[in-house]
């Protein structure tokens, strides 16, 4: 197996360090690591070492040094060197002066073309190669060779523009019969740097290889992804191979988005089983409210006619419970109801949720507000099946506390005076049974929104959930900072005086 030297150029002397690369039968194996490009680089006093090349290809980061003795006779000559006085001067220029390395392989003399390649901070590496093997595989150095050949130049510059590691290795897959192969040892961050160099190398099988590579292997992360994409979409290089790459994260299906979404809506509604309906869910509303500004559009007709059959199924559930004596059916069959309420329930719920993180659940709102019949029904119910649609009640007060939900003062009278004692009576079981139940925020909505009314009506409505709170304490939501806000507008009046002078005025 040949050698690759890398040679180090100084003023007075070239260090030596022979690194395992080497040609085997399949072609161009391996190339210098970032370790030994950095060590050959940056080592002060460099040191002569030698290492056999072997049958099976090394690992890239082995160096293997001579015997200690040895090492320490040249660093013991080096050292004195520097120690002598005059010397230090000459040193200084040694480390600022351009930084060189050579690269060899092949037997001596077989080489017939040298490629500079300028990498960054004045690192030059230099290659022995072949020109048959370069004119054929590039169409760079194809027209590079063409433009020189009269010229008898036996050497051609090439600037980096990645690591120049990554520029040897491109030129190295020129010697390997196959390339994909030496891909796989690659990972996604290397092969993008590949596939760079090999645009500029106009090296067309290394780019449908990388390309090929790409639409294989899993991208990990969203940071890879958009490196990938962000490449691909840069490449000016025409091949079919890019296509099938972005196919990942774009499609040409007419298929339009909402109606993907309206599809998965339907299966996540209608769908039986618990946990993957429950755990869907959220999945979805996160990923909607990841990206709220930029979501896409889903169909509120779509939305709302869900609400509706949800509502409608909801509401006959309810009228078959009430009208169910319950000497007359198993309690088989009484659960069942109940989950099927609970089921509906959470849909509406669910869809909600959505409505409001798109600002578009006023409509929903006003139709909860006409729900009376199911509010009368709601009371003759046992708590474990009713309790559910308390939860719909609560997260419309949460929204009109929040400014998510914008509704006309005469349906917010509706709303309250439908729904609100419902919500108190349900209130210790919410407490104690739902996980996602958050009373404070649920207060602060439900004080908020009775605040935003008339004084009058404030009054009414506070004076209700007075008598309640009195009789049942913490088992019914606590208002008091709403009652204390209404006590100061009723009693303290800070704005009578300016009322009473608008009045005079006539404004």
């Amino acid at each position: 197996m040949d050698e690759i030297r890398i040679r180090r150029l100084e003023q007075r002397q070239t260090k030596i360090r022979n690194v395992p690369i080497a040609v085997t039968p399949e072609g161009f194996w391996c190339c210098p690591s970032p370790v030994v490009f950095q060590k050959t680089l940056k080592s002060q006093t460099p040191v002569l070492s030698k290492l056999k090349s072997s049958p099976t290809p090394p690992q890239p980061t082995s160096v293997q040094k001579k015997p200690a003795a040895e090492t320490k006779k040249k660093t013991g000559t080096s050292s004195s060197k520097s120690s002598a006085p005059g010397e230090d001067t000459s040193h200084s220029k040694h480390e600022n002066a351009p930084r060189k390395v050579t690269i060899e392989f092949g037997e001596p003399g077989a080489s017939d073309l040298k490629v500079v390649l300028l990498g960054h901070q004045g690192v030059s590496v230099k290659l022995n190669v072949h020109s048959n093997v370069l004119v054929k595989n590039s169409s760079y150095f194809a027209k590079e060779m063409e433009a020189q050949q009269q010229k008898a130049v036996s050497s051609i510059e090439f600037e980096c523009l990645e690591d120049v590691e990554m520029c040897v290795e491109t030129i190295g897959l020129m010697y390997c019969k196959d390339i994909r192969h030496r891909l796989m040892k690659q990972s996604v961050s290397s092969v993008l740097s590949i596939l760079k160099v090999a645009e500029k190398l106009g090296f067309a099988t290394c780019i449908d290889t990388c390309l090929e590579y790409l639409e294989a292997v899993p991208w990990v992360g969203e940071e890879e992804e958009s490196k990938v994409v962000t490449s691909i979409l840069r490449l000016q290089s025409e091949t079919s191979s890019v296509k099938p790459v972005l196919q990942r994260v774009s499609s040409e299906a007419s298929i339009q988005p909402k109606d993907t979404l309206s599809q998965i809506l339907e299966l996540v509604l209608k769908t039986n089983e618990d946990k993957g309906r429950r755990e869907m869910k959220g999945v979805v509303l996160k990923l909607l409210q990841e990206n709220e500004s930029s979501s896409p559009e889903i169909c509120e007709e779509k939305l709302y006619s869900s609400c509706r059959t949800s509502l409608d199924s909801l509401l006959s559930l309810f009228r078959e419970a009430a009208g169910l004596d319950s000497a007359d059916k198993p309690t088989d069959f009484r659960e069942s109801l109940g989950k099927k309420m609970a089921f509906e329930a959470d849909n509406l719920l669910w869809l909600l949720d959505i409505l409001a993180l798109r600002r578009s659940a006023d409509e929903f709102a006003t139709i909860w507000s006409l729900q009376q019949e199911l509010a009368s029904l709601h009371i003759d119910l046992p708590i474990i099946y009713r309790h559910h649609i308390s939860l719909i009640t609560a997260r419309l007060f949460v929204g009109m506390g929040r400014g998510e939900i914008l509704l006309s003062k005469e349906t917010r009278i509706l709303l309250l005076k439908t729904w609100l004692q419902q919500l108190i009576n349900d209130y210790r079981w919410l407490q104690n049974s739902s996980r996602s139940f958050d009373s404070a925020v649920v207060e602060e909505g439900i004080g908020r929104t009775i605040l935003t009314l008339p004084l009058e009506e404030q009054q009414s409505i506070l004076l209700s959930w007075l008598g309640s709170f009195l009789k049942t304490g913490d088992d019914c939501p606590n208002l008091q900072k709403a009652f204390e806000v209404w006590w100061r507008r009723k009693f303290a009046r800070p704005y009578a005086a300016e009322l009473e002078q608008d009045v005079i005025s006539g404004r």
